[in-house]
């Protein structure tokens, strides 16, 4: 076995009010939200862009804004939105379900944003480690990148890695899967161009107007992709889809088992077959739907894989299913949920659930018009950490309602309230756990935010 000891003084590059950990949407809204109270904020993003799932990730669509009676994730949620509508014609103005994403217009209405609110923004950087003083506070994070290694210091830290990096390192407690570790399934989106719009609309077979592409509709191309043993890699008939632009289908299609995003031997395997799999998938739809894919082009695969479980903290509050059940509210809420319990079913719970003959969409409850639940402060808080807020997928919750909360206008509003609160901590004690939650709820309500 070879032992190194590396020695080497790693010196604090520059001291802030806040620093956030991921630039995806909780992150972004974090960052703003923590600079628009005049901390003093620093954005560290792997990658060189902005936006998370939404831009480097691919996902076609927005999940839905509103409870079908009016908007519920409001505030810079809302204001995000709104910019990235302006960019597309083909969405109205009035559009909250499943809107529409553009993936360039997106990463600029981000990067807008971030300069908007004075937000320092560092790309190509990953935070690698921390520094704590044993007693509940990150002192400091290091991270890695072309400069090396470097060190960087703040008075509180949003974790917004979506898996709970920061928090993990330092000592916070987690759960991660189900009990037996098993983690819902990923998909890596892809861009397919050159799409017969008319016949993809209007094809009696799989046309949009026609029950859709979508496994639950059962004249769908993709239930005859899924049994062409040409294609061995798609095992299941996932396929979400959407127009992003003039003969551009964005799709979330296709399921990728037994990825473990802390682990990067799981995710890279997991890249190459996403990749394969899409090709798979564009085959198919140019063989069983030809009248709009035969001279289509799968044009581009998502940088990012699209993971739908990773760690969730441990927090001072856990929301439950129960809580989605009982459409609950809180004391210390700081946003609304309304989104359907979106569970995708593991390998082995899948062959389960068709063995008893229930189907994905029975298992997913869904509310009716008008209702919602609170997410309440407290989930936002690792309960043995001091100066770190949680924000994004990665809040305190069961995996059951994960399903739920993990979506991209979720995050942006846990993001906004964790960057408020952040910054609020800051300026006091550094302590997360001591913000006023009625003065923190108050500032988010003068920003549009909306909650009981």
């Amino acid at each position: 076995m070879l032992q190194t000891l590396l020695k080497r003084e790693i010196k604090v590059c520059e001291e802030y009010d806040v620093i956030v950990s991921g630039g995806g949407p909780a992150g972004c809204a974090a960052a703003a939200s923590a600079a628009r109270e005049g901390a003093k904020t620093l954005l560290i993003e792997a990658s060189y862009m902005l936006g998370g799932m939404g831009t480097g990730g691919l996902v076609p669509s927005w999940c839905p804004f509103s409870d079908n009676e009016k908007i519920i994730y409001r505030g810079m949620a809302e204001k995000i939105l709104n910019a990235a509508k302006t960019c597309s014609p083909h969405i109205m103005p009035q559009d909250l379900t499943w809107v529409p994403i553009d993936h360039e217009a997106l990463k600029r209405v981000y990067d807008s944003f971030e300069e908007e609110y004075g937000v320092e923004v560092l790309f190509g950087t990953q935070v690698c480690a921390v520094n704590t003083d044993g007693a509940g506070r990150i002192t400091e994070i290091f991270t890695s990148s072309k400069a090396g290694l470097k060190a960087y210091r703040a008075k509180v830290y949003a974790d917004c890695t979506g898996d709970a990096d920061l928090a993990a390192w330092a000592g916070a407690e987690f759960d991660h899967g189900d009990i037996n570790g098993s983690l819902m399934p990923a998909s890596l989106c892809f861009v397919i161009t050159n799409v017969d719009e008319y016949a993809y609309r209007y094809d009696r077979n799989s046309g949009l107007c026609f029950g859709t592409m979508q496994g639950t509709n059962p004249k769908s191309a993709i239930h005859a992709i899924a049994a062409d043993q040409m294609f061995p890699l798609v095992t299941d008939t996932h396929l979400c889809h959407q127009i992003i632009g003039p003969g551009t289908i964005g799709f979330n299609a296709g399921h990728i088992f037994d990825v473990d995003s802390t682990d990067p031997v799981s995710v890279s395997k997991a890249m190459v077959e996403g990749r394969k799999l899409a090709h798979q998938l564009h085959d198919g739809l140019k063989k069983y739907f030809p009248s709009a894919f035969a001279n289509s082009l799968l044009v581009n695969t998502a940088p990012l894989m699209g993971i739908r479980e990773g760690r969730r903290i441990k927090g001072d509050y856990t929301l439950t299913l129960e809580d989605y059940i009982g459409r609950r509210s809180f004391p210390d809420e700081i946003s609304r949920n309304c989104y359907y319990i979106d569970v995708h079913l593991t390998a082995e719970e899948a062959a389960d659930a068709e063995a008893r003959g229930i189907s994905r969409e029975q298992l997913n409850m869904r509310y009716k018009k008008g209702e919602s639940h609170g997410i309440p402060y407290r989930s936002l808080l690792p309960k043995n950490l001091i100066n770190v807020i949680v924000a994004g997928r990665s809040v305190s919750c069961d995996r059951k309602i994960l399903g739920s909360v993990r979506v991209m206008p979720n995050c942006l509003c846990t993001g906004e309230a964790a960057g408020m609160a952040a910054a609020r901590a800051a300026k006091a004690d550094g302590n997360v756990h001591n913000v006023d939650i009625n003065s923190l709820r108050e500032g988010l309500r003068n920003y549009g935010a909306y909650f009981l």
